[in-house]
């Protein structure tokens, strides 16, 4: 039986997803296949180089930094997030906190990261054969946030946060062999996302990339669609849905040292059912 896991990212709030990958290693769950969207990426990178506790680390210490998330960033070089930071500066093998990529690059799990292209709005889905040491491209293309960052350029090509395009990729995970698919939600799995707060930020982007604009506007069918998918293979034992009941405060651009443990918290305990599922 193959077995999957998708992270679908969420920004602080994917702190939720660090508590899951850190139960699994803590648990030594065996996962075949992995595939993340924006922060999502970097939480399962780290479940494949086995590094426990790293993405806390970032959530709760590193991006409470000026250089890691911050209006000054925005202001100075048009990203709130500074992607080159998280994932070069501290990552690399020379950085304060480096990923481990030699684990990466032998561990057995199928990895994939979605980013959405900027001129076409369509999802592009990075192997892990990609990334290499020192580049981690991929991660900070999928991460790019329409309006809150440039599109972030990989081989030539800008890309957007994968979260417009794919934002569930479930059915990728199935096409590709999964028999089984753990799915790690952000937010409440019934509560329905809006279109009202992609008005704005798509208007914006509409200027210089129409087409990731069309897509930003029409992110919440596309993510209710997938969450109603997701649903569904639920119902006949193919998916378990793990999402948190409560947001604590945070959003994709917003935390609070007190909602990011308790969302982690939250993940780490709601992981506990995936043995159970996976074992069925």
């Amino acid at each position: 039986m193959k077995t999957g896991i998708i992270d679908v990212g969420g920004g602080f709030r994917a702190i939720y997803g660090a508590g899951v990958v850190d139960r699994l290693l803590e648990d030594g769950t065996r996962i075949d296949y992995a595939i993340g969207v924006s922060a999502g990426s970097a939480n399962l990178t780290c479940l494949l180089s086995r590094q426990k506790n790293r993405t806390y680390r970032f959530y709760t210490s590193y991006a409470f930094r000026r250089e890691y998330a911050s209006t000054y960033n925005f202001v100075h070089d048009r990203n709130f997030v500074h992607l080159d930071y998280v994932y070069g500066t501290l990552s690399n093998h020379d950085g304060e906190d480096p990923l481990d990529y030699d684990a990466v690059a032998n561990s057995p799990i199928e990895y994939y990261v979605v980013a959405a292209e900027a001129e076409t709005g369509l999802p592009h889905y990075f192997p892990k054969s990609r990334m290499h040491q020192d580049d981690y491209d991929i991660c900070k293309a999928s991460s790019a946030v329409p309006v809150a960052c440039e599109p972030y350029v990989v081989d030539g090509v800008p890309y957007f946060d994968g979260g417009i395009a794919d934002p569930i990729p479930v059915r990728k995970a199935f096409d590709d062999g999964c028999d089984k698919v753990v799915v790690v939600l952000t937010r409440p799995k019934d509560v329905l996302r809006e279109q009202q707060r992609d008005k704005g930020p798509a208007a914006i982007l509409r200027r210089s990339y129409p087409a990731s604009a069309e897509r930003l506007l029409n992110r919440y069918k596309t993510y209710n669609d997938e969450v109603e998918l997701a649903k569904r293979y639920e119902d006949e034992g193919r998916v378990l849905i793990l999402a948190p009941t409560d947001l604590y405060g945070l959003s994709t651009l917003h935390k609070s040292y007190e909602g990011l443990n308790l969302m982690y918290r939250r993940g780490y305990a709601d992981a506990k059912a995936i043995a159970g599922f996976l074992a069925e």
